[in-house]
């Protein structure tokens, strides 16, 4: 099966961790650097950040929007 977008989505995230998060001078240990990539996995980008493939919208809100239109929600 062939997807229309690829790694795309993936290559999207990564590039945003670079950017917006990671410190630009490193991290002293492998735990540290866990610690902080998962803060901003979880809370900011799955919940808070607006997302492009949502139309500039937060994913709950995206969801919320989606399941009203689709009478799921």
């Amino acid at each position: 099966m062939h997807l229309l977008q690829g790694n795309s989505p993936m290559e999207r995230l990564f590039r945003s961790l670079k950017t917006e998060w990671l410190r630009s001078v490193g991290y002293m240990t492998a735990h540290e650097a866990h610690g902080d990539i998962s803060h901003y996995l979880m809370p900011r980008y799955n919940w808070i950040r607006p997302h492009q493939f949502n139309d500039g919208l937060a994913p709950p809100v995206a969801e919320e929007k989606l399941n009203a239109v689709s009478g799921m929600g």
